[in-house]
């Protein structure tokens, strides 16, 4: 499928993900169409920022509202469904409204899609379903896990999207991400958390030192998305998006300090640490389905990924609340 001059639907289209993707598609020639969650200061998140964002038409509603979804959907050709509650320590807090939002969200996008008939759903998957590794590298058909309420629902949104491909024929791709990182991204993720405490503190907080992530820079992942989009051997399929090599939090902290240029103390806390057994020791990827299926391999390398990701949070402090704990 050729994308250029689709008209196309981004969920969660204001997050993080969802503006460097909505930024990929203008500049693939898309039609797009954000849908972004309402809220009474009328802003649409880091859409907002985007030098292209004038093009983008804005629909505001919620997930949970199918009626606004079903509305949203309407005339478009292409789904990008990354609306979603993404924070895990918030999962432990209020799991039911992350599960409201995972499973019952995408089953109002999975409904919308079906009943106007779009040409292609490429829905939002994480890595965080297969739980801590059972082997490495972790390929699609690694077990699923749900060692968190935000990992159960999104196993749950998963198996939603492939039932109606299997029910409906459904013309749906599932995309995994590992680990996304780069400029924009919040705090409720560790490598802006590191890096906005290594600017600023005199110590750096966190929970565990010793789990590995597969770390992928978000343009590589926005990539991903386009060409789960663009090929029509990938209907009804998952595939793993990830940049095939792991780090532990502390070489994480480590580098980072590196490339701050300080050299301050890492203290843990055990506010910061998940539940023992909802700990995910371990994430490494094998994205070679993609690579043979869809034509996507990451090109960004780590350092060079958190160089520009150091650049843009320097010059985003107010963004930043390094001082706090953000769920």
């Amino acid at each position: 499928m050729n994308l250029n001059g689709k008209r196309v639907l981004v969920t969660g289209a204001g997050g993080f993900i969802g503006s460097h993707l909505v930024e990929r598609l203008l500049n693939t020639g898309c039609q797009v169409r954000a849908f972004v969650r309402y809220n009474s200061r009328n802003t649409n998140g880091f859409l907002d920022t985007l030098s292209g964002a004038d093009d983008v038409e804005i629909v505001r509603g919620d997930l949970l509202d199918s009626q606004a979804v079903m509305d949203a959907v309407k005339g478009t050709q292409v789904v990008f469904h990354l609306g979603a509650s993404i924070a895990i320590p918030y999962s432990y807090q209020n799991p039911t409204h992350v599960i409201q939002t995972n499973v019952l969200g995408t089953l109002h996008v999975a409904e919308a899609a079906r009943r106007w008939s779009v040409e292609r759903m490429v829905h939002t998957s994480t890595s965080e379903v297969y739980g801590s590794a059972a082997y490495v590298p972790m390929a699609e058909d690694h077990p699923l896990r749900g060692q968190s309420p935000y990992s159960a629902s999104k196993i749950g949104a998963d198996q939603i999207v492939h039932s109606f491909y299997c029910a409906y024929n459904l013309p749906v791709v599932t995309l995994r991400p590992f680990n996304a990182f780069g400029p924009r991204q919040s705090m409720r993720a560790v490598i802006p958390t590191i890096i906005s405490q290594a600017l600023h503190r005199d110590s750096i907080v966190l929970g565990n030192l010793s789990s590995t992530r597969d770390f992928t820079y978000v343009e590589d992942t926005a990539r991903a998305f386009v060409r789960a989009a663009e090929s029509d051997a990938g209907i009804g399929q998952v595939f793993n998006a990830g940049s095939g090599r792991e780090i532990s939090i502390g070489d994480l902290a480590a580098q980072i300090l590196e490339l701050v240029g300080r050299d301050v103390p890492v203290v843990l806390s055990d506010q910061r640490s998940r539940p023992p057994k909802s700990e995910v020791d371990r994430l490494l990827s094998s994205s070679e389905k993609a690579k043979q299926t869809l034509g996507w391999t990451p090109q960004v390398d780590l350092r060079t990924g958190l160089t520009r990701t150091i650049d843009w949070i320097s010059r985003h402090g107010s963004l930043y609340r390094p001082n706090e704990y953000v769920v």
